[in-house]
């Protein structure tokens, strides 16, 4: 059985103007199994939105060949577009038609005939149907995507691509929608997607992180942060960005991260520092809550590779 996505060093360039090519994608090789959910991460600018279209079939690619399920995207595009569904980051919903009409129109478009049963499952496994009569323009941000997947599913693609889901969707939604995403894994379905969260990269099968249009490193969550060998601090303070401020100056070093109300400092010796750490904050006067020798996350990894010298 073909794996569900390759791609075979893959280049995106365009025109930056006065006859200058900027580089979106670079030699981007990568093989997304059938039947996993795939993250590429990164932060703005990395390439992942320009990696999605290409492999939807939005943009084609300056060089380099990508296949879905065994089709060749640049001969056998129309043959793609029957297995595939595709969520961008501004997913058209019609504001003025209720869930169940939204529902309807995509059903249409799709060109799928006796949907209703299948309309019904998506609303009840998305927890929508209570509201299906509600307007889309009514509904809060987290039902609004789960509404466009539902939409995405409607004609039962084999692989799902959806662009940066839950950006500006609140914590609670964006876990119910990460659920969800996990749950569509007993049918089959592959899910790629692309996610500048890395906390929500840790619900993948395999994670690609991007930096600057290349892929930095390529696995399950737990292989890239076992192979990270740093030990990390995690400091609760106040004023916590004082003390990011006075750590920096006193170490001298990069690897001092601020986290909303925590600091993360990667560190091969943590017993020893933690030590000397505790002592410069208590002479800049800086309350310390807690701290503690925390296993390295997805997001200490990620920060670490892309400030590395």
């Amino acid at each position: 059985m073909a794996d569900a996505v390759i791609l075979d060093h893959i280049v995106k360039t365009f025109d930056g103007g006065q006859g200058e090519q900027v580089t979106a994608v670079d030699h981007l090789s990568l093989t997304i199994e059938r039947g996993e959910i795939f993250s590429l991460v990164g932060p703005d600018g990395a390439g992942k939105t320009t990696t999605i279209r290409m492999m939807c079939g939005v943009l084609s690619p300056t060089e380099g060949k990508i296949s879905l399920l065994g089709f060749d995207l640049r001969t056998q595009k129309e043959e793609i577009k029957k297995h595939i569904g595709y969520l961008s980051q501004r997913f058209s919903l019609y504001q003025d038609l209720t869930i169940d009409e939204n529902m309807d129109f995509f059903a249409e478009i799709h060109k799928v005939r006796n949907y209703h049963q299948r309309k019904e499952e998506l609303l009840q496994f998305t927890r929508l149907a209570e509201f299906r009569k509600r307007l889309a323009g009514q509904l809060s941000g987290g039902m609004k995507q789960k509404l466009a997947l539902a939409c995405t599913l409607i004609h039962t693609p084999t692989i799902i691509f959806l662009d940066e889901p839950t950006t500006g969707v609140d914590p609670v939604s964006r876990r119910d929608f990460w659920k969800i995403l996990s749950s569509l894994l007993k049918s089959g379905i592959t899910i790629v997607v692309s996610t500048p969260y890395l906390d929500e990269a840790e619900r993948s099968s395999r994670v690609a992180l991007m930096n600057q249009g290349r892929v930095l490193t390529c696995n399950t969550p737990e292989v890239i942060k076992s192979s990270f060998h740093s030990e990390v601090i995690e400091l609760v303070c106040s004023p916590v960005r004082a003390a990011s401020v006075a750590l920096l100056r006193s170490f001298q070093r990069k690897d001092i991260q601020l986290f909303g109300d925590r600091l993360h400092i990667l560190t091969k010796n943590a017993k020893k520092e933690e030590k000397e750490i505790l002592k410069v904050l208590q002479k800049e006067h800086i309350e310390v809550q807690s701290h503690r020798i925390v296993p390295a996350s997805l997001e200490d990894v990620f920060i670490a590779r892309i400030t590395a010298p």
